[in-house]
């Protein structure tokens, strides 16, 4: 099976399509945790992002490198066809998950699947069987089976096309603001005092909503339009913004 550079790259692509639905799930969108949130110490939320951010950065070098190599392989299999990449990327889908439950979960302890919960194992086990061990297994018959299913892929570059947009759009989904929200989360620089956050927010006629007693977030009432210029004064994450300013802007910490 890993013979082929499809199956290798494919697999290494659906590892990093496993972290992508990890952290974007769990992460973001449900919240059930962050990737340190069981590590002593690390309470500041602009820290658990921090790290979350950097935690989808290196999934995005992963797959970065599994559509270099399945790119790769396209351009030399004589006649642009190659092997089919479901199977591999099942595999991949459920190493991730596998690995995370081991090692995440239990080895290291840097978080849990759902943190609120009194049965913490009990969800650890759910996700690792059905995310892990169930899409491994596919993969893995699907791949060895006669027969089950196609031999080759046609139109390989289409594919690949495919594979590019299913990548990007797992990152892209995390940019969507809530529907009906009328309010901008944002995470000041760690340097940014009460004073610099009250000058910033008068600038931009925003209007405080919210903040924790640290003010390390805060929620503001500002219109959309505005919401970019947050960057220019001290902002590291802003809702509702796109990702590209609030990526560039996690590196001046």
């Amino acid at each position: 099976m890993w013979s082929s550079p499809w199956t290798r790259y494919g697999a290494v692509l659906g590892f990093s399509l496993g972290g992508f639905f990890d952290g974007i799930l769990l992460h973001q969108i449900l919240q059930w945790h962050h990737l340190l949130s069981l590590v002593p110490g690390l309470t500041d939320l602009r820290a658990q992002v921090l790290w979350d951010g950097y935690f989808h950065a290196l999934m995005y070098v992963i797959a970065i490198i599994g559509l270099w190599g399945l790119w790769r392989a396209h351009r030399s299999v004589e006649g642009g066809q190659g092997r089919p990449l479901f199977s591999a990327l099942l595999v991949g889908f459920g190493l991730w998950h596998v690995a995370d439950a081991v090692l995440s979960h239990w080895l290291l302890g840097i978080h849990r699947i759902k943190l609120d919960s009194e049965y913490r194992l009990l969800w650890d086990l759910i996700w690792f069987v059905a995310f892990g061990l169930v899409p491994l297994m596919a993969g893995w018959a699907l791949a060895r089976g006669d027969g089950a299913g196609p031999a080759r892929l046609q139109h390989s570059a289409l594919v690949m096309l495919l594979l590019t947009f299913a990548t990007a759009g797992a990152g892209a989904w995390a940019l969507r603001p809530p529907p009906d929200q009328p309010f901008t989360a944002v995470v000041f620089r760690p340097d940014y005092g009460p004073e610099q956050i009250f000058a910033a927010l008068s600038s931009l006629d925003a209007r405080l909503v919210w903040s924790d007693p640290m003010m390390s977030v805060i929620v503001v009432d500002v219109p959309p339009e505005r919401r970019w210029s947050l960057y220019r004064h001290g902002a590291l994450l802003v809702s509702g913004s796109g990702v590209p300013a609030g990526c560039f802007a996690w590196s001046t910490v």
